[in-house]
């Protein structure tokens, strides 16, 4: 299919020359740093976020659910970057700097179909799923979604439709497989806290109800000092009337 960009006025090339134009008014230094943040570090901090929420969710009630819910966060992922594969090549819609010249391109080289962003798509299934296992940290992850797609166009890499096509596919993947990913994954951690691998999904290892020993299958009577004290002073009020 021809590109999506046509001539004329068109807010999609629009809106790309207003945010690429910063690139070309920027010192030197803040296009590097956006070329490293935009092209690897908030997929690292994506990563550091999910590393987190995992040691968050393990104190939460529900820490299993929480955690297969983490788990789905990647797979989502993975999933909806699977699912843009026959999209892109559908589309065939060209990287922007080949059909516009004067662009500021801080990342040359990119020979493959524009339509829709890879990174865009990433970063915005981690988040959506993230959310599913954690609203605020996964409203952190979606900030930062959404900024990887600034990047994206920042650079001259992608356009703006092209990003926000990425941001649907990626939680259309997400949220509409959620209900399933939880029925498939919420029994795997559950039988996963039951096992010696309980602290994965739950800080402090298996539940009272769930002894760690062979020893018994319940815990050992418990008797509080106070409770023993008054039932003692009772006993000895009756057998003085």
């Amino acid at each position: 299919m021809a590109g999506l960009a046509f001539e004329g006025p068109n807010p999609d090339v629009d809106v790309l020359d207003g945010i690429n134009g910063l690139a070309k008014d920027a010192p030197h230094w803040v296009n590097r740093a956006m070329e490293f943040i935009g092209e690897y570090g908030i997929v690292a901090a994506l990563g550091a976020l999910c590393l987190i929420t995992w040691w968050v969710a393990r104190r939460r009630p529900d820490g299993p659910a929480a955690i297969a819910g983490l788990l789905w966060a990647p797979l989502a992922a993975g999933l909806a970057l699977l699912a843009n594969i026959p999209i892109r090549d559908f589309v065939e819609r060209p990287r922007p700097f080949k059909d516009h010249a004067g662009l500021a391109v801080l990342i040359p080289g990119k020979s493959d179909f524009s339509f829709v962003s890879d990174h865009a798509t990433l970063t915005m299934a981690v988040g959506v799923g993230l959310f599913v296992a954690h609203r605020r940290l996964g409203l952190i992850g979606i900030g930062l979604a959404l900024l990887e797609g600034f990047c994206r166009v920042y650079m001259g890499v992608h356009y703006p439709t092209d990003v926000i096509g990425g941001f649907a596919l990626g939680t259309a993947v997400a949220l509409l497989l959620a209900p399933l990913a939880q029925a498939l994954l919420v029994p795997m951690t559950a039988a996963i806290e039951r096992s010696p691998l309980a602290p994965l999904v739950r800080a402090g290892g298996r539940t009272a109800a769930q002894p760690a020993t062979g020893r018994g299958t319940e815990p050992g009577p418990v008797f509080p000092a106070e409770p023993v004290r008054r039932a003692r002073a009772e006993r000895d009020k009756d057998l003085a009337a």
